[in-house]
């Protein structure tokens, strides 16, 4: 316990720091231009008055907030249960491996972003589009590291396996998956950074509401401290969901003990 406080205070330090630099460049030496860069006190005060004012861009903190979590959340959770079991499958199942993965081995070095002009031509401007670019984003990691963790199954624990008598269904949903279970995690938590990520970049191109958005508009009206504010809120916003994901693997490894 007094480790995690300590690293919790050194982080906590850290950021301060971070903030004072920052203040002190802006606010104490005026080495820049607020229209540049604006002072962490102008920031946080713009940070606050977006909670409930929706000006420049026509909605509030909260309002493009919501907007993104419900598009990332959609492809993720798509990726999230295609990727999975698939990348499992291909693993497992040879005659799935050699069908799928040079389909695969196309998609996979495609950037999310390269997906958005197609999807938007195939969806329009909405939620299907931007869903969809998530979606491959969060599908690329999950595939691949539910894959990695069911072939880094020990071969001589398979054996004990099959030694007993388990079938092949048992041997793959007994020994090789909860052996797999942290690489799957992993992929979570690559897929659910590579989904925010892509949805940002596809509102910056493409929406009309949502942090990407917000900070587009704000660019656009030569607003940095809404452009600072809403990269905060990704940040913040991104740790959080990272978190949870975290928060879900100590619960599954817990049931596993």
């Amino acid at each position: 316990m007094k480790k995690i406080n300590k690293y919790t205070l050194i982080s906590f330090l850290s950021v301060l720091t971070f903030v004072f630099i920052w203040w002190t460049a802006t606010d104490l030496l005026k080495l820049t231009s607020p229209t540049t860069l604006p002072s962490p006190v102008k920031v946080f005060q713009s940070f606050i008055g977006k909670l409930y004012q929706t000006n420049p861009d026509g909605a509030t903190l909260l309002q493009h907030l919501a907007s993104s979590l419900k598009v990332a959340l959609s492809g993720y959770l798509l990726g999230v249960f295609i990727g999975v079991p698939l990348g499992i499958l291909m693993a497992w199942y040879k005659p799935v491996d050699y069908i799928v993965t040079p389909l695969f081995d196309l998609i996979r070095p495609i950037p999310g972003l390269a997906w958005t002009p197609l999807m938007i031509l195939l969806f329009g401007i909405g939620l299907m589009s931007k869903t969809m670019v998530i979606f491959l984003s969060a599908f690329v990691a999950c595939v691949i590291n539910s894959y990695s963790g069911i072939k880094s199954t020990k071969p001589v624990h398979l054996w004990v396996g099959e030694t007993f008598g388990a079938a092949n269904w048992q041997l793959l949903t007994k020994i090789a998956i909860p052996t797999a279970v942290p690489m799957i995690f992993t992929g979570l938590r690559v897929a659910i950074g590579a989904s925010w990520n892509a949805l940002i970049a596809a509102e910056l191109l493409a929406s009309t509401r949502g942090l990407g958005f917000m900070i587009q508009q704000a660019r656009g009206l030569y607003r940095p401290d809404i452009i600072i504010v809403g990269m905060t809120a990704v940040g913040i916003s991104g740790a959080i969901l990272a978190w949870l994901v975290g928060l879900l693997e100590k619960l599954a490894v817990n049931r596993r003990r």
